[in-house]
């Protein structure tokens, strides 16, 4: 970490907030943040993640539970001593103020004097690759410049967590992208522990060492990219995080940790179940997309083609099943990669055995 500090690490120990009115926001809430690493809050809208940020930055007093910041229980300290910096979805930039006087804010409220202020703004705009630009206003910089004034001045500080809110959700798809490479360099020169909320799958998946998904008010899951994604453990997570066809079946045979379901669509295939699972129970079966292809002989299950996607480096098929319900595949386009004309009759398998993930209905 710059400067030499170690990192701090940062738990929640069973968090839990009720609104004015009883509303309850997040429920039982354990989190153990290693210092240094980057944490993604994934979930959909109202399910509690900016909550949780709030509760981090000393924003709002949760119901229940403890936040710990390295080795200190910070419930009690206001906003202003937590040593957390927030950025926001909308940056929240001074317009009256220049750049650099942005980014020398928070040391100003806490009192350091000017020449330290205006040196260490400088040295983190260069870091920001805006050292040229101190002088000018907010109205004077692009939306991607702005969020790195906000960073900048987030990390003058010198805060022992970072918090992001939604930092990408007003930038174009490209500038995004870039901003996204840009934040996690400069997360990881600086070596301070940070949490981003997103409701963004890729964002999450792609940027953060860990990912917690939030349903509810509830974390389903929380785990590296690789484990929520291969391996989700309820079926919100495996629906939620990237595509999954949903097929409906009956368990023919289980075991500890995989089931044998015969499927309401017909054919049969073999899954892991996160959860064990008896013969005879009503179950739904999860698989993604590009673990299916088609095949030449009677192996998989059976449909039709609905529809053709080019979607420039994939293709994706929809395919009507005999009961009515429609899956896609997805692969790889390649040169000798057709697209199948409407109505052809095809067979479709999984790539292979355990890739398909199956839950109680």
């Amino acid at each position: 970490m710059a400067g030499g500090a170690e990192a701090k690490s940062l738990v929640l120990d069973r968090i839990t907030h009720r609104f004015a009115g009883g509303t309850l926001a997040v429920s039982d809430i354990n989190l153990d943040v290693k210092g240094g690493e980057i944490i993604a809050l994934l979930g959909p809208s109202g399910c509690g993640k900016t909550t949780l940020l709030r509760i981090i930055a000393g924003f709002i007093g949760q119901s229940e539970g403890r936040v710990i910041i390295g080795k200190d229980v910070v419930d009690a300290l206001p906003p202003n001593r937590r040593a957390v910096g927030i950025v926001f979805q909308n940056y929240a930039l001074f317009p009256h103020l220049t750049i650099s006087e942005n980014v020398g804010y928070g040391l100003a409220a806490r009192g350091v004097d000017k020449a330290t202020r205006r040196g260490e703004a400088q040295r983190l705009l260069e870091m920001v690759q805006l050292g040229a630009l101190g002088a000018r206003l907010p109205r004077q910089l692009s939306g991607g410049q702005q969020q790195r004034v906000a960073l900048a001045r987030a990390l003058a500080i010198k805060p022992s967590i970072l918090l992001l809110d939604e930092p990408f959700a007003a930038l174009d798809k490209n500038l995004r992208l870039d901003m996204q490479i840009e934040v996690k360099r400069l997360q990881r020169m600086a070596g301070i522990t940070t949490l981003i909320v997103t409701h963004d799958q890729e964002e999450a998946l792609s940027m953060a060492d860990r990912v917690a998904v939030l349903s509810h008010g509830q974390l389903e899951q929380f785990g590296t990219p690789s484990e929520i994604y291969d391996n989700p453990q309820t079926l919100f997570v495996n629906t939620f995080v990237g595509t999954a066809n949903r097929m409906k079946g009956t368990v023919i045979a289980a075991g500890p940790t995989g089931a044998r379901v015969q499927l309401e669509a017909g054919g049969e295939i073999i899954g892991r179940a996160p959860k064990p699972l008896r013969a005879s129970d009503k179950v739904v079966v999860c698989l993604r997309p590009e673990h299916l292809h088609f095949v030449s002989d009677e192996s998989g299950f059976a449909g039709e083609i609905g529809m053709a996607l080019p979607l420039g480096a994939t293709v994706v098929h929809e395919i009507r099943m005999r009961d009515g319900q429609s899956i896609k595949i997805s692969q790889a386009r390649t040169g000798d990669t057709s697209l199948r004309d409407a109505g052809a009759t095809v067979r479709i398998a999984p790539l292979g055995p355990g890739l398909a993930t199956i839950f109680p209905e």
